[in-house]
């Protein structure tokens, strides 16, 4: 790899060749590897109820493709990565077929690729196979209401029309969750090695084992600050249920797709922190998104809930992660996609950025200070390490939902988008995405300059005054994000 430059370096490179102020505090662009979208896995058939998009058409046969990361950890060996695939193509009524799946894989920044690897060993994959990828399923029947599995035919009318079609044996015997069942958006770990998933259709919590077989009930969300289902309303259904949550007897008061699309676990491993992607449908506060703390040890919200402005009401958020017991990272985007210099993307991308929140720190209304990390419509790139050749050296991430931040260390960042194959393309007009994997180097998440023991600002391995990991002493644990 070519050396990397310091931001303060890159600053004062910009500001000599001109470039807007905005940009002097840009992320730096360290390394890029792609997962190419036609990626598949092995499976039952998949889009029989989806329409195609961008010259591609369904359905899939005998195989699910492998796209929709909506959530990212680390995975068995350094330099691999578990990835969530979301629900599917979007919504309960087409994702019928598209199982919900975490892949296994090793992006080559060298090489500039992305691999499928063995999900215990960490060994590349020739393909993604069972060995890379884990399917939640619900062997138990934990889950208190009918599933996709639990029926003769699929409940939605395939595109095209014509008979129903019979659910795939494989997903009937394995009692396999579908995109129809749940919109998993986010997930974590726990401790004791199970997993967490942040579910949009309820919404919910579904608690599994390592190998995604569900655990308990899903866990609803209580509303706790008892907002009506209307603005100005009087009605207040005692929980948050979206449109398609499954056991709603009340109006809804949550949008569909307004679940939990970001969800933290604390540095200490204790709490999961849920984060609404939008508004309750009776919050007058339109910018205001809901963060609710939830205790791993009780298996119960605590009833603590804190508020995340926006900077839009039609903006969302993509994900948030932990950098210590109360900071967090949260990606906040519009709905945009594309260039906004081409006018064939009539909508394009304006505002896809990262924010630090610290749950200790509110303004006088409530509300959580933002402090601005990384703005992904402005990536400095002096290396050119995208390959794309744009004379300006700024790299944009173009894409309508960018939906994976994992903190590495205290100045980098690995960000990956969900591409929503077959229909996005922000990258390329008409092309479907891919799954981009990107490092960035920003300023320091944490403030390592006075820690009060005497030790100085922390180092920084990209910075060329340093020769170490980037974390500081090691002794210093005030200065080192939380390990996901």
């Amino acid at each position: 790899m070519k050396s990397l430059n310091h931001p303060l370096r890159s600053a004062m490179a910009l500001i000599a060749m001109g470039i807007a102020a905005s940009t002097v505090q840009a992320a730096e662009l360290l390394e890029r590897a792609v997962l190419p979208s036609a990626s598949f896995s092995t499976g039952p058939t998949s889009g029989q109820f989806a329409t195609g998009g961008n010259g591609v058409a369904t359905p899939f046969i005998n195989k699910q493709p492998v796209q929709g990361f909506s959530a990212v950890l680390p995975g068995p060996h350094d330099g691999t990565y578990m990835v969530m695939a979301d629900n599917g193509f979007g919504n309960k009524a087409n994702s019928n077929d598209a199982l919900l799946r975490v892949y296994t894989v090793r992006p080559d920044f060298e090489a500039g690729t992305v691999t499928p690897v063995n999900r215990f060993t960490g060994d590349n994959l020739d393909a993604f196979t069972s060995d890379s990828y884990i399917t939640l399923s619900d062997p138990w029947n934990k889950v208190p209401f009918a599933i996709v599995a639990d029926g003769t035919v699929y409940p939605s009318a395939p595109v095209g029309g014509g008979a129903a079609i019979p659910v795939d044996a494989s997903i009937k015997a394995n009692r396999m969750l579908t995109g129809s069942d749940f919109d998993i958006e986010s997930f974590r770990r726990a401790p004791d090695g199970t997993l967490w998933f942040g579910d949009e259709f309820g919404p919910y919590l579904i608690h599994t084992d390592a190998k995604g077989r569900v655990l308990e009930a899903p866990i609803p969300l209580p509303n706790f600050r008892k907002l009506p289902g209307t603005i100005g309303g009087t009605d207040v259904n005692p929980l948050i249920q979206a449109v398609s949550n499954p056991v709603r007897t009340l109006p809804a008061n949550l949008a569909d797709s307004g679940g939990f699309e970001g969800m933290a676990l604390n540095a200490s491993k204790t709490k999961l922190y849920p984060l609404l992607e939008k508004a309750v449908s009776g919050d007058s506060e339109r910018t205001r998104l809901l963060i609710n703390e939830f205790s791993l040890k009780d298996r119960k919200y605590t009833g603590k809930t804190f508020a995340y402005p926006m900077e839009s009401a039609s903006n969302a958020i993509g994900d948030m992660t932990a950098l210590t017991d109360t900071q967090f990272l949260v990606i906040e985007r519009d709905s945009g996609q594309g260039d906004a210099s081409d006018p064939r993307f009539t909508s394009p991308a304006r505002f896809k950025k990262i924010y630090k929140i610290d749950l200790k720190r509110s303004d006088a209304n409530g509300l959580l200070i933002k402090q601005e990390v990384a703005d992904l419509m402005n990536i400095y790139d002096p290396r050119d390490v995208a390959a794309d050749g744009k004379a300006k050296n700024v790299f944009t991430f173009p894409f309508t939902t960018i939906e994976d931040v994992l903190i590495l260390d205290n100045n980098r960042l690995l960000v990956i988008n969900d591409n929503n194959y077959p229909g996005s393309a922000g990258r390329e007009f008409g092309v479907p995405d891919n799954n981009e994997f990107i490092v960035l180097h920003t300023a320091p998440l944490l403030d390592c300059d006075n820690d009060g023991k005497g030790r100085g600002k922390a180092k920084d391995k990209y910075d060329y005054r340093w020769d170490d990991r980037g974390h500081g002493h090691d002794d210093d644990q005030e200065c080192r994000p939380a390990k996901e």
